[in-house]
């Protein structure tokens, strides 16, 4: 009996749907050589309804998505929308309304693809990062006083709930365990700056240690962690920080990996559904050209079906995926791939048949 899940399927804006309908395209592939049923739903919520309708995201569509099994995310980002306005009622309420407060970005190069660093390859970057995704700078704390004259005061405060610091802790140390491979989970702060911020998650990362014997821990400041990163990425294994940190250093990440081109992420609710990415946003100046790699999407598909437990077939598109970048793919970036971005999408559902 096949097993069928539910997809909520959000486009968005610029490149966003081009890179969908690859992933899309891979996922039918997939289905087809495996037991898995995929019942797409597609959601128009992105800059061009807003521009047309005033609208962002409803009452009603948030509703839905609840339901959905998971939701695969284009991108949301318009040259035409001034910014903030899509990622705070877009991005932001689907994080916080479908408490989505697990960030999941895997750190991995692939052979065949190249990274900036020198001397380093794939047995040296195979880490993850987990973000905390629904607290911190981004909960939206802070205001003006006497704003616009020369006595402005302008206050951003960082909101961390110890409920929310532990559950995070906590997924990243049972993440640490199932992957089972170095088993080192290090925190990410900064505790000789930001003192009570940084505090309460030590506090809490060190009490949590205590029920994990069989994981090494180990604590950086962000400013060193982001260096050992690039200089020695070998000694990570799995990584866990606040909102703002993580934003910062995935981005580091994703260029040690190859590119935006590859790099995909996840935004989980472990006790509900999950909503998968490509990270490099919307890319509007290549829109609609087919020069946009698709791979970070199809590596979101990926992540997507491993999240819904479907360990053989996510093992059967990770496979697929190495296959097409070793030696067959030129760049991870746009426009110099050797192939169109359905030529890609094309090679890999070629590869699970």
């Amino acid at each position: 009996m096949n097993r069928s899940y539910r997809i909520g399927v959000i486009g968005g804006d610029g490149t966003g749907p081009e890179v969908v309908a690859e992933g899309i395209k891979v996922l039918k592939a997939l289905s087809r050589t495996t037991g898995i049923d995929f019942e797409f739903t597609t959601f128009d919520i992105g800059g061009d309804r807003y521009l047309r309708e005033g609208l962002l995201t409803t009452d009603e569509e948030i509703a839905t998505l609840k339901t959905m099994d998971a939701i695969f995310l284009g991108a949301i980002g318009h040259p035409d929308v001034r910014p903030g306005i899509l990622e705070r009622d877009i991005l932001l309420r689907l994080r916080f309304d479908l408490d989505l407060y697990i960030n999941l970005r895997p750190v991995v190069l692939f052979e065949g693809v190249d990274t900036p660093l020198k001397g380093k390859g794939p047995e040296d970057i195979d880490f993850v990062v987990i973000r905390e995704n629904s607290e911190g700078m981004y909960a939206g704390g802070g205001g003006f006083f006497k704003k616009g004259t020369p006595d402005e005061v302008a206050i951003q405060e960082s909101v961390n709930t110890r409920k929310g610091v532990e559950r995070c802790i906590r997924y990243a140390f049972e993440l640490c365990r199932k992957r089972n491979r170095k088993k080192i989970l290090t925190l990410c702060a900064k505790t000789n700056v930001l003192i009570y911020e940084s505090d309460l998650w030590r506090r809490v990362f060190e009490e949590t240690a205590t029920e994990y014997p069989d994981i090494t821990v180990n604590y950086q400041h962000v400013d060193a962690l982001c260096m050992w990163m690039i200089k020695n990425p070998e000694q990570f294994d799995v990584i866990v920080t606040n909102n703002l940190f993580g934003d910062i250093i995935t981005d580091i990440g994703a260029i040690i990996q190859g590119g935006l081109g590859i790099a995909a992420g996840g935004n989980i609710n472990p006790e509900g559904t999950a909503m998968f990415e490509p990270i490099g946003g919307s890319a509007p100046k290549y829109a609609g050209q087919g020069k946009i790699n698709p791979l970070a999407a199809i590596c979101a598909a990926q992540m997507m079906a491993a999240y819904l437990g479907e360990t053989d077939g996510a093992n059967r598109l990770l496979a697929a995926i190495k296959q097409v970048v070793n030696g067959n793919i030129q760049s991870m970036d746009a426009g110099r791939m050797g192939y169109s971005t359905s030529q890609v999408g094309d090679m890999v559902a070629d590869c699970l048949a």
